[in-house]
């Protein structure tokens, strides 16, 4: 199906009233566009014939009583010739009479609004000929009006689909990409997704502004002209249709080109947007680093890229435009030129091809020439918007990749309900691998078991990559395990609903993670239902109150872009805040105090002594203190994606050689530092 036909119902078709009242106003315009144009022949015929519309109506009725009675000669002709005709002459005879009697019907259906516009109208238009001219005028300023009033009323009913549309369209994509789980939001990246948030919407939000408006509008314009003209004279016009196919065939190859062009430029803007992301984002070592000429490179690159792309689009568009009016002003000519022909020569037939009724006059012609201008005005506006249109499809293919994706943890039909006061939680035969877009990745966990049970203190240590972070995520469902199942009394996790479970858990993580508000509401982000007690206490249980004196609004105080107003260990405590409002049976902390001084890790530690207890806590890091030893009743020890060790600080040091170099590492640097502090004064 194509991605702008699936927009219609979920996304467009909520505005139905708007979108079906703008289609009138459109059709309206289409009216009053034909209207206007079909002013020039009475305008040709009272400036160059000198008719009044009396005279023309005189005139036209005494041709159509003419046509009536030679009619009725030839079909008493034929009657005659039909009695006297051998059998094999009377089938063509038969079509002569028929030929007959269609041209009566028609002579008598036009006499008949004839004499209405003698009785109802002729006696209210003046015979002077200036004044005549002058109403007509007049006539032509009024319907321009109308149509003009009718566009403006339709533009503002599409812009209002369209603005609605394309709201509900991101709503749609932001609450898929928050039903999507961590691992695949990451795979994806922030610039792409921010890509198509923006660039690609936008230009979704434009071509369906056009579609509304132009695309309905200019063809039932197109349309309107077209009918008049092939009631004129539909034999020239069909001369004018046979180019048509030949049309069709040129904007079909120019649309493939431009949507496959559209599709290139769009991932290259997403790339542009990585190497902004990725300069603003790591600004300070940037700086620190002098890699500004090395980002300049990266952005100068992508944009030749991006530049390359739009520049298919340029050519697509530039040949549309050309094309448009070449085929246009062919279809003028091969209509034109039979009619001048016709109209000069007094004739009705070119060849013995018969290409009129009647003969026709120069009215006839400059109508013909008028509603000619009248098809070929708007299929030019079309071919100017015509990229919008396919970019805009293309924009739309994005979208619905977006929209159409799949998140890797999948929310049970039938949850079951997990207890209240859980006893033991259980890794059983655990693997896991990250999914990666275009490159395999290698094993993360690979058969874990461990069994942990409510009140334990869990130490997760390793070095960097061994899988410390992915095991622990595995517990609120950052991601799935590939094999094996992460069981809460017995039940396994991915049977539980996803609320059920995470309103259990509260996290930490290393990397800070704050929004752009006050610190209250940093901290209420735990707990949306706690009170405002509970709050203050949750920030005094962190020590997010010792540096409160120090802001000018206390807990109103705005923390900026990313808490980026405080420090790193302002920003840590109000993250523990956050944790602890939560009063999750499950508490993780991803090395949470590595951006805290050595006296707030240890206040924190005294109340975390008091906060863990008749829960199950992990902390994740990469070496062991003091302070933390005095928590902890159990360590994990991880090495390249396998549980090596587990036991206890004394237990592992005396059996564990990876622990304790991670260990002594730490102490080793310890004592450096301390020695260090201590030789410094002398040296002074």
């Amino acid at each position: 199906m194509n991605s702008l036909t699936r927009l219609f119902f979920p996304f467009v078709w909520p505005s139905r009233k708007q979108l079906l009242l703008s289609f009138v106003f459109a059709l309206l315009v289409a009216v009053m566009w034909g209207a206007t144009l079909s002013v020039s022949y009475p305008v040709v015929k009272v400036l160059l014939q000198g008719e009044t519309l009396s005279e023309h109506i005189e005139k036209q009725i005494a041709e159509c009583d003419a046509q009536i009675k030679r009619s009725r000669e030839q079909l008493e002709e034929y009657e005659i010739a039909v009695l006297n005709a051998r059998p094999v002459d009377v089938p063509s005879w038969d079509r002569k009479k028929s030929r007959a009697d269609s041209k009566m019907a028609e002579a008598q259906r036009k006499l008949a609004v004839l004499r209405w516009i003698e009785v109802r109208v002729v006696p209210h238009v003046p015979g002077d000929r200036f004044y005549m001219f002058t109403m007509i005028m007049g006539l032509l300023l009024v319907l321009t009006v109308i149509k003009l009033i009718c566009m403006f009323c339709e533009e503002m009913l599409v812009g209002s689909v369209v603005q609605l549309t394309v709201m509900r369209v991101r709503k749609a994509c932001f609450r898929r990409v928050l039903a999507l789980d961590y691992q695949t939001l990451k795979m994806h990246g922030t610039s792409e997704l921010m890509s198509r948030f923006t660039f690609d919407i936008e230009a979704l939000g434009s071509g369906l502004g056009l579609m509304g408006g132009k695309v309905v509008r200019e063809p039932l314009k197109a349309i309107a002209c077209l009918g008049l003209a092939f009631w004129v004279n539909w034999r020239l016009m069909t001369l004018a249709v046979l180019l048509v196919p030949i049309a069709g065939i040129v904007f079909h190859r120019l649309g493939k080109m431009l949507k496959k062009a559209s599709q290139k430029s769009m991932e290259s803007v997403a790339r542009i947007y990585k190497v902004l992301e990725e300069t603003f984002e790591a600004a300070k070592i940037v700086i620190a680093f002098e890699g500004a000429p090395r980002h300049l490179i990266l952005h100068h690159r992508e944009s030749k890229t991006f530049y390359k792309k739009s520049m298919k689009i340029a050519t697509a568009e530039a040949l549309t435009n050309p094309a448009t009016e070449m085929l246009g002003m062919t279809a003028v000519v091969v209509a034109m030129l039979p009619g001048a022909y016709l109209v000069l020569r007094g004739t009705t037939t070119i060849w013995d091809i018969q290409l009129a009724s009647e003969t026709l006059e120069l009215a006839d012609l400059s109508l013909l020439y008028a509603l000619l201008a009248g098809v070929f005005d708007p299929i030019r506006k079309l071919s100017s918007v015509f990229s919008k249109v396919r970019r805009a499809g293309a924009a739309a293919d994005r979208v619905f990749e977006l929209i159409d994706l799949k998140t890797q943890v999948i929310e049970a039909r039938n949850p079951r309900p997990l207890p209240a006061k859980f006893k033991t939680i259980e890794f059983r035969d655990v693997g896991f691998t990250y999914l990666s877009l275009g490159h395999t990745r290698p094993t993360v966990l690979d058969n874990v078991n461990l069994k942990f049970k409510r009140g334990e203190v869990i130490a997760v240590v390793g070095e960097n990559g061994s899988g410390k972070s992915t095991l622990v995520n595995l517990v609120p469902r950052f991601f799935d395990p590939d094999r094996g199942a992460l069981l809460i009394d017995g039940v396994d996790i991915r049977e539980a609903s996803l609320q059920d479970l995470r309103s259990h858990i509260g996290v930490v993580t290393q990397e800070t993670l704050l929004f752009d508000d006050t610190i209250y509401e940093n901290i209420r982000y735990g707990n949306f239902r706690s009170t405002a007690r509970q709050i203050e206490k949750a920030a005094e249980q962190a020590y997010v109150t010792q540096f409160l004196a120090q802001l000018p609004e206390g807990m109103k105080t705005r923390v900026g872009e990313k808490g980026g107003s405080l420090s790193g260990g302002q920003r840590q405590r109000i993250s523990l805040a956050r944790a602890i409002l939560r009063n999750p049976d499950i508490l993780i902390l991803d090395e949470a105090t590595s951006a805290i001084d050595s006296l707030s890790e240890r206040l924190i530690h005294q109340t975390l002594e008091t906060f863990v207890r008749d829960r199950l806590t992990f902390i994740i890091t990469h070496s062991v203190t003091e302070s933390i030893l005095q928590l902890i009743t159990s360590i994990v020890v991880m090495e390249r994606g396998h549980v090596i060790a587990q036991g206890t600080h004394t237990e592992l040091l005396q059996s564990c050689e990876t622990y304790r170099r991670l260990y002594h590492a730490r102490s080793q640097g310890i004592s450096d530092s301390t020695e260090t502090d201590a030789v410094a004064p002398k040296a002074a």
